[in-house]
């Protein structure tokens, strides 16, 4: 025979009842939580690109990943004179920059640069060379120079100076407008970190001779 509870003890044994039910279904939607808490951060990105523009005088508000036109340009200036920079002899001096800055390349621009170098050596026009390159002065960036072409490319217009001595004579002393193509190029950030790349010149385009002077040329 079983004793019966008095109503007062049964209501406070129902809502003790209640209350651990709240709580198990409390703590469920807690683990929950927590679950989807450490999918998101195991499958978060352990590092994220932010490409900070040069000016910030006016402040700058950037997307995660997004390649701001100046700094394009500043990467492709940049590898662009690193590549023809001959302090000692263009034909140490070419192959050598080449081969350092294979990461920056695209791999078929890198074969097009050593095709480049060999035809040049057979010819011996980088024996003895010397040659420094420059950006035209007043033609330094500017919007119009970076041409967005679609799935992470652009185009940069890159006007230069280049003078070559031999011997300390000055063979060379010419204004070139180089068309050079840019693309996204996230392979190895260690060795890469711009996440960019040289890939040739624009299609149908080729470097042209600028005439001497001041005045800006169109393009």
């Amino acid at each position: 025979m079983h004793a019966t509870l008095p109503k007062k003890f049964q209501t406070q044994v129902e809502v003790s009842k209640a209350h651990i039910a709240t709580l198990r279904v409390v703590i469920l939607l807690l683990a929950l939580l927590l679950a989807g808490a450490i999918y998101g951060w195991t499958a978060a990105p352990q590092q994220i690109t932010v490409h900070i523009p040069p000016q910030l005088q006016g402040g700058a508000q950037q997307v995660v990943d997004h390649v701001p036109a100046p700094n394009v340009y500043t990467f492709a200036a940049y590898i662009w004179q690193q590549i023809h920079r001959w302090p000692e002899n263009g034909e140490d001096d070419y192959p050598a920059n080449v081969f350092r800055l294979q990461s920056f390349l695209t791999p078929r621009f890198y074969d097009w640069l050593e095709s480049d170098f060999q035809s040049k050596a057979k010819r011996g026009e980088l024996r003895g060379k010397v040659r420094g390159i420059s950006e035209i002065a007043g033609r330094q960036y500017e919007p119009s120079r970076v041409v967005p072409i679609g799935d992470g490319a652009w185009i940069v217009w890159l006007d230069v100076e280049i003078k070559e001595w031999v011997n300390d004579l000055v063979t060379k002393d010419v204004r070139l407008r180089y068309p050079l193509r840019v693309v996204r190029f996230d392979v190895d950030r260690e060795r890469n970190p711009w996440g960019l790349a040289l890939d040739g010149f624009s299609d149908g385009e080729s470097p042209k001779r600028l005439p001497d002077g001041d005045a800006k040329d169109s393009k």
